[in-house]
């Protein structure tokens, strides 16, 4: 039987809701408001977040706590993007722990980099042989993978995790790792192998802060190091203190070092007691990814990634960064009259994707009342048609086109029939009066009990 993330987290919540007042719990169910925009995936947990920019686009690569977990049980990687920082698609799962033949458990927090035509992901996991934590490399021609194992065994490993990735302007390549520890390497060209010997970077409490109540531990430095340069500062943002961890950074003239502790980015806060984070100029603008325990069924074992904008202080020093619902502000629109992907998403109620016999992913495990948010919908002088490339392999349902609400006008319907299976596609078109300028596109979903049917595109025109 089908039953997904969403599912069972309604189920839950409706449980939870049986033990308690009757007006707390219709507040609880109500979707979320229009203008949530964090977490910025709703339809499972994630973790570690690892932004990309790449061709105008960016890449979020993420862990994957599974549903219901009560230790850091992960055993895939997942890959998101978009162009507009709201509207995010689901590009699925395109390296999991069965990529590494070598590997048995953890699928824990990496990073992506481009270069030599290909994408380079760099991961933690356990060795089956030795029960070790190594970092091991998978390699993709494209951002979305699929990606394969680059080498067969790990790249490097001495017990510690949390790989982040680096190249300096010169073309050199670090690769930075550890709890509780900090390593690096330098990578050769081929993003595969390393000159030289792991070298430990001295934790100093002017380096990284300094801990009290630990003597074992005298500095800050947790885990989870994030490096990059901007106007020649090499910066090390880091996941300091556990537990509940905050994030902090240090500054440096070199990718090496000497580091010099700078103070605290993002304060504990959120309802897990880790965090972990990633930090990228796009578009003209600056954007700080962190996870944490927001979703229904959250917390530090069930996690989920939100970004927020931010603007560097005048002498390059990285403001405090505070947690929100409202997330980062759209760049740009989004362009109804071409194909848009389903799984092209802000905000989704009760939907979960799934790989699709098209290619890509689609959006399923639909019931009635489920609905997909897509934001800043630019309409312009007004469309005159939906269409929707759908499945069903039960009796379908309607797919309600709304605006600016899951309760929102109704300017089009479109009627979704039984097609003989989940993945036996058509395609169903209905007329839309008054979409016109930029709206919240709203897609809720009607019909009967059970799931109703699947999408895999819409299109306006």
């Amino acid at each position: 039987m089908r039953q997904s993330f969403a599912h069972r987290a309604r189920t839950r919540l409706r449980a939870a809701c049986a033990a308690i007042a009757a007006a707390v719990c219709a507040v609880a169910l109500l979707p979320a408001p229009a203008q949530a925009d964090n977490p910025i995936v709703q339809h499972l947990y994630t973790a570690d977040p690892a932004p990309l920019v790449h061709d105008g686009r960016v890449y979020l690569y993420t862990g994957h706590d599974e549903d219901g977990s009560t230790w850091f049980t992960m055993r895939d990687w997942r890959v998101f993007s978009s162009t507009d920082m709201v509207n995010w698609t689901d590009h699925g799962s395109p390296m999991s722990l069965e990529t590494f033949a070598w590997a048995d458990a953890d699928a824990w927090a990496g990073e992506v980099v481009a270069r030599n035509g290909k994408f380079y992901w760099y991961v933690p996991v356990r060795q089956r042989s030795t029960g070790q934590k190594v970092i091991g490399v998978g390699v993709a021609d494209n951002p979305t993978g699929p990606f394969r194992d680059a080498l067969g065994h790990p790249l490097v490993g001495n017990g510690e995790i949390d790989p982040t990735v680096f190249i300096d302007d010169d073309g050199q390549a670090y690769l930075y790792w550890g709890n509780p520890n900090l390593w690096y390497v330098r990578l050769n060209a081929d993003m595969i192998s390393y000159s030289g010997s792991p070298t430990r970077i001295p934790l100093t409490t002017a380096g990284f802060g300094t801990r009290t109540g630990d003597p074992d531990r005298p500095t800050l430095y947790e885990e989870g190091p994030w490096v990059y340069k901007r106007n020649g500062t090499y910066y090390n943002v880091f996941s300091a203190r556990c537990c509940s961890e905050f994030i902090a950074y240090s500054t440096a003239p070199g990718p090496t070092g000497p580091w010099t502790y700078r103070g605290t980015i993002m304060p504990t806060q959120g309802s897990s007691f880790t965090n972990h984070a990633g930090i990228i100029d796009y578009a003209g603008n600056s954007y700080f990814f962190y996870h944490n325990g927001a979703l229904p069924g959250g917390g530090g074992f069930t996690r989920s990634v939100a970004v927020e904008q931010f603007r560097y202080n005048a002498d390059g020093s990285i403001p405090t960064i505070t947690m929100t619902s409202t997330g980062a502000p759209q760049v740009g629109t989004l362009d109804p009259y071409v194909r848009q992907e389903a799984e092209t998403i802000a905000w989704g109620s009760g939907i979960e994707t799934e790989p699709s016999s098209a290619g890509g992913m689609n959006v399923g495990w639909i019931e009635t009342g489920d609905y997909i948010k897509v934001k800043g919908v630019a309409f312009g002088a007004g469309a005159t048609s939906f269409s929707a490339r759908v499945a069903s392999a039960t009796g379908g349902g309607r797919i309600e086109v709304r605006l600016d609400g899951a309760g929102g006008s109704v300017v089009g319907t479109c009627t979704v029939g039984g097609t003989g299976g989940w993945q036996n596609w058509t395609t169903t078109t209905c007329p839309v009066t008054g979409a016109t300028g930029t709206h919240d596109l709203y897609l809720r979903f009607a019909g009967g009990s059970g799931y109703l049917f699947n999408v895999d595109w819409w299109r306006f025109s």
